[in-house]
């Protein structure tokens, strides 16, 4: 006969729902609940996802994998930097289901937290899921205007928004009004004009119309 105390139940327990990462990051999978709004703080963005439940997290992320191969065990694979870039660029992405540690890459994860931002109430998590579910697969991507906070923004309160744009957005409307921009910008039309030869009148806009244009769409 074998013998078990609680205390020893209650740690296996917790030792099959507690997953730690490479990077010493432990992610307790009993904190998450389906539906729930995950949230991963990263160098220059934050990441967001959808929890499905059993350790699954639907997201929206770039990826340019896809198009170079159809190997599906290879594409399944944890989306790496250089394939997010260049998926940034080319403007593909799609809503995939990933692991928490591969969603998460490393760093910790906050939950629902822009239920205190957000100025709508969260829809029940089970129809927050399933909104999330019937996203899975390629889908249309803008960095600027249909991102992964426009996707969890949508399945958690409805409406497609990103605080992230907003922000981005009011700091270049910033940069752009002040007097030191201004500077900036016509010391680097002197020096395309004397360094580079080329004309004044299409020094800036050659440079400046396509990076707008790309921006915006």
């Amino acid at each position: 006969m074998f013998s078990f105390s609680l205390k020893e139940i209650w740690k296996q327990i917790i030792t099959m729902t507690t997953y730690k990462d490479e990077n010493g990051h432990c992610y307790d999978l009993t904190s998450f609940k389906r539906g729930d709004l995950l949230e991963v703080p990263r160098t220059l963005f934050t990441h967001f996802g959808i929890y499905l439940g059993d350790n699954k997290v639907a997201h929206l992320i770039p990826d340019i994998l896809p198009v170079l191969t159809k190997n599906s065990n290879r594409i399944q694979q944890m989306v790496t930097n250089d394939r997010l870039l260049m998926g940034v660029i080319s403007k593909i992405a799609s809503v995939r289901v990933d692991t928490v540690e591969d969603f998460a890459y490393g760093a910790a994860i906050l939950t629902n937290r822009m239920d205190k931002v957000c100025s709508k109430p969260p829809l029940n998590n089970e129809e927050v899921a399933r909104r999330a579910e019937k996203c899975i697969g390629s889908i249309d991507y803008s960095l600027l205007w249909n991102n992964c906070e426009h996707f969890v923004m949508y399945c958690r309160y409805g409406t497609a928004e990103s605080f992230q744009t907003i922000q981005f957005c009011e700091a270049v409307r910033t940069i752009f009004i002040s007097k030191k921009s201004v500077l900036v910008t016509a010391a680097l039309g002197l020096a395309s004009v004397f360094y580079l030869g080329l004309e004044p009148y299409t020094a800036l806009p050659a440079f400046f119309i396509p990076f707008t244009l790309w921006m915006a769409s």
